[in-house]
């Protein structure tokens, strides 16, 4: 099996960019998406994160609202926080890897880089727009300010020095242009992977 890593800025494509390596066959595990589990009513970091801070979970589920005003009242809310996620993560992912059976496993994961996510994977993809085109991508959503998408920027590695220390880089600038790219990249690694079966 083998380990990608993809990852991007804010707005680059990286969801559409995942859903193309579905469409190849991969399995995608996707680190917003199990974050959503956790905190959903049963989820695994229900109990933990109330017990941290009890104002936190609301109709037996975390929110995520009030741990962003947890987090802009305490400054070290968050790293608490991702004391608790973090491992509750790591198994998420373990027991998808476990029930998977795809040669290749597409890991979705906006901080790779920063978490040190990147040392656990076989190679890593970053996708890459123009910075005019990411602002314009995620001010049409409709749901953060200018202000909010800057914050979040600012704490993300910037994309330059995510793609510097990929092995792939995806443009996302048109879906077709895209598509071509992430077929090249399964090729490639499955082209590589059939040679080491080979050797």
């Amino acid at each position: 099996m083998f380990k990608l890593g993809l990852t991007g800025s804010i707005g680059m494509g990286k969801s559409a960019t995942a859903d193309l390596f579905w469409q190849h066959g991969c399995a995608v595990w996707d680190a917003d998406a199990a974050v959503h589990r956790l905190y959903e009513p049963g989820g695994r970091a229900v109990a933990p994160i109330g017990a941290e801070f009890p104002g936190a979970v609301e109709d037996g589920a975390v929110s995520r609202a009030r741990l962003r005003e947890i987090i802009a009242e305490d400054p070290g809310a968050l790293s608490r926080i991702e004391k608790i996620v973090h491992p509750l993560l790591a198994c998420d992912r373990a027991d998808f890897v476990a029930g998977s059976s795809a040669d290749i496993v597409v890991f979705d994961i906006p901080l790779l880089f920063e978490t040190g996510g990147d040392r656990e994977m076989d190679a890593v993809v970053c996708v890459d727009v123009a910075a005019d085109e990411q602002r314009a991508r995620v001010l049409a959503r409709g749901t953060m300010s200018e202000a909010q998408f800057e914050a979040i920027k600012a704490k993300q590695m910037p994309n330059q020095d995510k793609c510097a220390r990929s092995d792939y880089i995806v443009e996302t600038d048109t879906p077709d242009h895209a598509a071509q790219q992430v077929r090249a990249i399964v090729e490639d690694i499955r082209n590589n992977l059939r040679k080491a079966s080979d050797a």
